[in-house]
């Protein structure tokens, strides 16, 4: 991370009109600070009147020192999962419903990040997973997910029959709707929805949550994030990987998706003070009184 920052992007959701404004204050408030601002290219479109810089993502990933994303969790996804490799640090502004990844607001926006641009902000770590379909011990699918990847069916009733294997050893058999591989980062997505423990993203973990497994003993289980995770297709019936819920891949008899740490992390700083704790009980409600 180059600090200090000299060259920010700002990087709005898809099609919301509700980004425009307080993107267009931002980045003046960004270069009024002495910074060169730039502007995703697909976010430039829908700001009438632009006069900053559009580049297309790519070239945002080798070109600046900081992103700031306005938008929600899926937004964030989308962006880091594309940065981390240049490792490019992450700011989130909460343009969404829920916001884990996205802790900033638009009320005191601008006093958040100018405590940023000066230094004062913690870093936060987040591991990425990659998937690989192997066919006939070909690579024929690669992704990436911030979130977690999952193998589940589509629209047939048949569950879902697959052998998994963790660093080469045999774990089970599984017959379910569907199986869940997350990432610390993920615990509070699809795996907490379908049973699984929510994780501190500090733990260098991976959990593996059934969705609705034919057995009460199949159960969610929690592995080291070095883990090779290998799932054997017996059964692929109009099954499918999806990778934080972005990408997607139909899977065939025999296919093996094999999961994995990334090298590469997602960088996001967060303002001094942050609480990962004070996150679950604003977003989770844990604050109300019964």
């Amino acid at each position: 991370m180059k600090f200090p920052f000299q060259t920010v992007a700002l990087i709005g959701k898809h099609k919301s009109p509700d980004v425009a404004a307080p993107m267009c204050q931002l980045a003046e408030f960004l270069s009024g600070r002495g910074l060169r601002v730039v502007i995703d290219s697909i976010s430039a479109e829908h700001l009438a009147g632009n006069t900053f810089p559009a580049l297309p993502l790519d070239e945002i990933a080798r070109s600046v020192d900081l992103a700031i994303v306005i938008g929600g969790d899926g937004t964030m996804l989308n962006i880091a999962r594309a940065l981390a490799p240049h490792h490019v640090p992450l700011v989130g502004v909460n343009q969404g419903r829920v916001g884990f990844l996205t802790d900033l607001t638009l009320d005191n926006l601008h006093e958040s990040i100018g405590a940023i641009l000066d230094g004062q902000f913690v870093t936060e770590q987040r591991l990425l997973l990659g998937g690989r379909v192997m066919r006939e011990g070909v690579e024929v699918f690669a992704g990436s997910a911030l979130n977690e990847v999952v193998v589940h069916r589509s629209t047939i009733s048949s569950m879902v029959e697959f052998e998994v294997r963790i660093d080469g050893e045999y774990l089970y058999n599984q017959r379910a709707d569907g199986l869940i591989i997350s990432t610390p980062t993920g615990s509070t997505a699809y795996a907490m929805s379908a049973g699984g423990p929510i994780i501190h993203p500090g733990l260098e973990v991976l959990e593996l949550v059934p969705v609705s497994p034919h057995t009460l003993s199949n159960r969610p289980i929690v592995v080291n994030s070095r883990s090779e995770i290998e799932l054997l297709m017996h059964r692929t019936a109009d099954i499918c990987v999806r990778y934080d819920s972005h990408t997607h891949f139909d899977l065939q008899l025999h296919d093996k998706l094999v999961v994995t740490r990334q090298p590469d992390n997602v960088c996001l700083l967060h303002p001094v003070g942050h609480s990962y704790y004070h996150t679950l009980r604003e977003k989770l409600l844990w604050n109300q009184m019964l």
